[in-house]
């Protein structure tokens, strides 16, 4: 079990819930070191004092505010604290909203909300109401000394607390360069339109994130026992002559286009229902087999008894 970042409590009107927060995420990378180039040693970081030029350790380091030039405030763990005790400790719920409001560009990071053993019935009591209720609650949270918008979120036996962006967070879209909002205004015929309506029907299926995995760690590990099995650990790979060709972003027929997706997504759905019915037939030959297999005569089977 991941060890808790926050202990504290959800608080609602009276309602009063002790839980745990624990990370949701769980990051899968390959970890590089920094090298330099002329001999290949290692590089590492240095805390180094602007004042005489030399290291810092880490336990001589603390937070400052610069209130004015040079001058600092110095700020402890305790410190924040006390600069509000009750937010520290609190998912406060301000109120409970549709779970469909909340645009997915406010959605930042998830945490598991974890019951301690005396608000389990309670906590139940809330996370099956939200889920019945199709609300989420919106929450202010300090995770780690950072003020937070929360939102906490009914999933299956646990409640998802996913932090929010503040609106100011968000930049705004007036000056990007976008198509009309109708999409007959910026051009689309209706055949186009019919046929992309199909063609999302067709890609349509259930949400499976199992069946999706991040393929390009696996092939830059790939990339680099190449490397090692050709001896050329210690060569820098330069950009090949020849770039590869890249798909053009030029649309000259959107309608052939379509339909060419289509066309492919039928052909495949053919090709995996043949392989399913040729799958599928040895096991028919052999049942129709035991059942059309003719039966011994009756006077023979009385001489084998």
């Amino acid at each position: 079990m991941s060890r808790a970042l926050w202990k504290g409590a959800i608080s609602f009107g009276l309602v009063h819930i002790p839980v745990e927060l624990h990370p949701a995420e769980q990051r899968h990378g390959i970890s590089f070191s920094m090298l330099d180039k002329r001999d290949l040693s290692p590089v590492g970081y240095k805390r180094v004092s602007k004042k005489t030029g030399k290291e810092v350790a880490w336990e001589q380091i603390v937070k400052g505010y610069e209130y004015e030039k040079d001058q600092y405030v110095v700020l402890s763990d305790e410190d924040f604290r006390r600069a509000n005790v009750e937010a520290t400790q609190t998912v406060e719920i301000a109120s409970f909203v549709p779970a469909s409001d909340i645009p997915p560009q406010f959605f930042e990071t998830p945490y598991y909300l974890v019951p301690t053993e005396r608000g389990k019935k309670v906590y139940a009591l809330l996370r099956d109401t939200l889920k019945n209720a199709k609300k989420v609650a919106v929450a202010q949270v300090v995770i780690r000394t950072t003020p937070h918008l929360a939102a906490v979120i009914p999933e299956g036996q646990v409640l998802l607390l996913n932090t929010l962006r503040y609106v100011d967070e968000l930049r705004a879209v007036d000056g990007l360069s976008l198509p009309a909002a109708s999409g007959k205004t910026a051009g689309v015929s209706a055949k186009e339109a019919e046929l992309a309506r199909k063609l999302v029907e067709d890609m349509s299926e259930p949400w499976k994130p199992g069946q999706f995995e991040n393929t390009y760690t696996h092939d830059l590990m790939k990339r680099i026992q190449e490397k090692i099995k050709a001896g050329q650990t210690e060569v820098i790979t330069e950009p090949a002559e020849g770039k590869p060709a890249q798909r053009s972003a030029d649309i000259i027929d959107l309608t052939t286009l379509l339909q060419q997706s289509l066309a492919g997504k039928t052909r495949a759905a053919k090709s995996e229902r043949a392989e399913k019915a040729a799958e599928a037939a040895p096991v028919k030959a052999r049942s129709r087999k035991a059942h059309t297999a003719p039966a011994r005569p009756a006077a023979a089977r009385r001489k084998r008894a």
